[in-house]
C-alpha cells in the first residue's frame, strides 16, 4: 500500500519542494523548480521510479516535528536497541537545489538503511553514475548524469551500487553523526562542493524563524494559522514571486478515479487569495512581489489572458499523460501540464482586482505599469460580459453562465470603480459603474432562484455550488441578507455530508464532463465557517473549524480534499487553497469574537 498522503512532510527552499514519508523516503522532488521534471517520482509509481530512503531498520517513529517555525524536519526513531534522530531540510539561499540529511545516534545502537535511486524525467531515465575522488579533501562523492541533468551525493558514508540502485546499511551508536547532501545541478556544469550540514541547518532554521517572527498573534488557532502561512511562503518561488497551487501532480481527488491534475503552476485565482491572507497578516512586501510577477505574466496581449502560468510566467503548459507510471495507489492517468490553461474562467480577473484593491487600501503604491494594466483587465471583463465560461472548478463540460463567475466579474468592475472614487486614480468610472450595476441586476434576475430562495450554480438553474459562499466575501450581498441565508441553507441541505464537511457541487448532477464521485473539498468547508462566523452563528463556526483542525496532519499540513468515510486526505498536497482557507476561517472567528481587529469588510451595494 502507498504511503498515506497525510504521512508526508514538506521540505522547501522556495525554488522547489520535496515530500518525505514518515518511513524516511523522499518520494517526490522536481528540479530546478516546482514545475520542472521530477528526479524522485516514487510518489506516483514504485520505488524504482526514484526515491531516497534513509531510515533505521526495524524501528518506529516516536515523534516528528519541524524545528521551530521552519521546514527543518526532525524525526526521532526508536527500537529495542536504541534511538536515532534524522534531520531533513533543503538549505535556503543556495544557487542550486539540494537536500541535506543528518543521522545522529541518541542512545544504544541501531542499523540504518540507505537507498538512493535516481531517475530523471519522472522515473524514465537511468543516469550514468560514477564515483569521484577528491584528493584535496580525501573524500569520495557519487555523480549521476543524464543529458542536461546531474546530481551529486556528498556523504559521510557512500552507498554501494546494487542492481541499478545504490544501497547501504550501517550501524549508528550514541554520539555518531552521519551527514548526507544530495545536490542537483546542470549537467554541463562542475558539480557543487560539499557544504557543512550543521551550519546550513542552523542558518536555514534561522531564515524561516526570522520570517515567522513577523506573523502577529493569531488567536486560539495560532499554531495552525502560523504553519499555514509558512506553507504559503514555502510554495512561493523566491526569485520570480510566483505562487504554486501545490508542489505535486496527479494525487487523486477520488481514489481510483481520473480526477488527477497537475497543480505545480501559478493560478491567478489561488495566488490572489494567497495575496489577500498574506496582506491581512502584515506581509505587504510579499504582496508587492506577487503583483510584480502578475504584471510580468499577463503583460502583452491581454486578450489572451490565462487562468494559470508557469512559475516564471510561462504560457505553454500542455497537458500530457505519463503512461509508464502506475499513479498513486493505481490512480491513472498521471498527468503533467494542465489542459485547463486553455479555458476561459470569468471569475479570475475578479479575484486579481479584488486583491490589488485590498493592496491599495493597505497603502500599496501604484506605479506607471500596475494601474494601466489593471485598467486593461477591467476592459477585458467588459469585452467578455456576454461570454459563458467553465467556472472556477474548471468544468470540462460545456461552458455556462456560472453565478460565481458573474459575481466575480461584478467584483472586478467594483474594484475599478473604487480605485477612482476611493483612491483618486483615473479611469472610465461612469462606464464601469453602468456595467457593474447592469451586471448586478442580471445576476439577481437570473442567478437567484426564488422558489429555492437561493442563488444557483448557473443562471436559471436549480443546483447550488459551494462557491456561492464567496458572494458575501466580496461584498455582493451581506452575510445576513435573507437571500444569502437561504443560499447557505440550500448548500447545507444539498452539499453538507453526514460528517459535517462540504462538497463543491453534486457531481452526480452532471455538467462537469467527468464521471461522478469526489470527496469533500476542504476550502469549501472553510468558506462555510466564514459564513457562519459573519452571520451570527459563531458557535457553529467554531465547531466546524475544530473538525477542520482535527484532520491536518501532525505537522500542520493538509491536502486539497478529504474522505471522511476513511479519514484519508486526497488530492494534491499540501494545497495552498486549503491552507489559505484555514487562515481565513480562523480570522473570521477571531474577528467575530473580537479577539483580533481586521480592516472593515466591503459592504453590499
Amino acid at each position: 500500500m502507498a504511503t498515506l498522503i497525510k504521512d508526508y512532510a514538506l521540505l522547501s527552499n522556495q525554488r522547489t519542494a520535496a515530500l518525505v514519508s514518515r518511513g524516511g523516503s523522499i518520494d517526490w522532488l522536481c528540479f530546478p523548480r516546482f514545475d520542472s521534471t521530477a528526479i524522485f517520482t516514487a510518489l506516483l509509481g514504485k520505488p524504482e521510479n526514484g526515491r531516497w530512503l534513509l531510515a533505521p531498520k526495524n524501528a518506529k517513529v516516536l515523534s516528528r516535528n519541524y524545528l521551530n517555525s521552519s521546514f527543518v524536519l526532525r524525526t526521532l526513531w526508536a527500537s529495542d536497541t536504541g534511538q536515532v534522530l534524522v534531520t531533513d531540510f533543503m538549505p535556503m539561499g543556495k544557487g542550486d537545489s539540494s537536500i541535506m540529511r543528518r543521522v545522529e545516534g541518541i542512545c544504544g545502537t541501531m542499523t540504518v538503511e540507505h537507498e538512493l535511486i535516481i531517475r530523471y524525467n519522472y522515473g524514465q531515465v537511468l543516469p550514468w553514475v560514477r564515483r569521484n575522488f577528491d584528493p584535496e579533501h580525501g573524500t569520495e562523492s557519487l555523480i549521476a548524469v543524464a543529458g542536461p541533468n546531474a546530481a551529486v551525493l556528498h556523504a559521510s558514508r557512500l552507498p554501494k551500487a546494487r542492481h541499478r540502485t545504490h544501497h547501504d546499511e550501517f550501524e549508528v551508536s550514541a554520539g555518531d553523526v552521519y551527514d548526507f547532501e544530495f545536490a542537483c545541478y546542470p549537467g554541463h556544469s562542475k558539480f557543487p562542493a560539499a557544504n557543512d550540514v550543521g551550519m546550513e541547518m542552523t542558518r536555514t532554521a534561522r531564515v524561516w524563524h526570522d520570517w515567522a517572527e513577523k506573523i502577529p498573534q493569531c488567536g486560539t488557532h495560532d499554531a495552525l494559522v502560523r504553519r499555514s502561512l509558512l506553507v504559503l511562503k514555502a510554495l512561493t518561488h523566491h526569485e520570480t514571486g510566483g505562487i504554486v497551487a501545490a508542489p505535486t501532480t496527479s494525487l487523486p481527488e477520488f481514489f481510483g478515479g481520473e480526477r488527477n491534475w497537475d497543480y505545480r503552476y501559478c493560478w491567478l485565482r489561488d495566488a490572489s487569495l494567497t495575496l489577500q491572507v498574506m496582506m491581512t497578516h502584515g506581509f505587504e512586501k510579499e504582496a508587492l512581489r506577487w503583483r510584480d510577477w502578475l504584471l510580468r505574466a499577463i503583460a502583452g496581449d491581454h486578450h489572451k489572458l490565462q487562468i494559470m502560468y508557469g512559475v516564471g510566467g510561462e504560457r505553454e503548459l500542455p497537458e500530457k499523460e505519463l503512461g509508464h507510471l502506475d499513479g498513486y495507489e493505481g490512480a491513472k492517468p498521471v498527468r503533467i501540464g494542465n489542459g485547463a490553461v486553455l479555458q476561459y474562467q470569468g471569475d479570475v480577473v475578479g479575484e486579481v482586482l479584488v486583491a490589488l484593491d485590498e493592496l491599495r487600501t493597505m497603502g500599496g503604491h501604484e506605479d506607471h505599469f500596475s494601474w494601466p494594466l489593471q485598467k486593461v483587465l477591467i476592459q477585458y471583463v467588459i469585452d467578455n460580459l456576454k461570454r459563458k465560461d467553465h467556472g472556477l472548478w474548471e468544468m470540462r463540460g460545456e461552458p455556462q453562465y456560472f453565478t460565481h463567475s458573474r459575481v466575480m466579474m461584478w467584483a472586478a468592475l467594483d474594484a475599478g470603480v473604487r480605485a477612482v472614487t476611493h483612491h483618486g486614480l483615473t479611469g472610465e468610472v461612469k462606464k464601469w459603474e453602468a456595467e457593474r450595476d447592469g451586471l448586478r441586476a442580471e445576476i439577481l434576475a437570473k442567478g437567484f432562484n426564488k422558489e429555492l430562495n437561493a442563488f444557483t450554480q448557473t443562471y436559471e438553474g436549480t443546483e447550488v455550488d459551494a462557491s456561492l459562499l464567496v458572494l458575501a466575501q466580496v461584498g455582493f450581498i451581506d452575510y445576513e441578507d435573507p437571500r444569502m441565508v437561504g443560499t447557505t441553507e440550500q448548500i447545507e441541505k444539498d452539499l453538507l455530508d453526514k460528517y459535517g464537511f462540504l462538497k463543491r457541487y453534486r457531481t452526480e448532477a452532471g455538467g462537469d464532463g467527468l464521471p461522478a464521485g469526489e470527496y469533500t473539498f476542504l476550502v469549501c468547508t472553510c468558506w462555510l465557517v466564514e459564513q457562519y462566523a459573519h452571520s451570527g452563528r459563531v458557535p457553529e463556526a467554531k465547531e466546524l473549524f475544530e473538525k477542520l483542525a482535527s484532520i491536518v496532519n501532525d505537522l500542520g499540513l493538509v491536502s486539497e480534499e478529504y474522505d471522511p468515510e476513511t479519514g484519508r486526505m486526497a488530492g494534491n498536497f499540501p494545497q495552498a487553497l486549503s491552507h489559505l482557507g484555514l487562515i481565513r476561517a480562523a480570522d473570521a472567528i477571531a474577528e467575530a469574537e473580537g479577539t483580533r481587529a481586521f480592516r472593515p469588510r466591503r459592504g453590499p451595494k
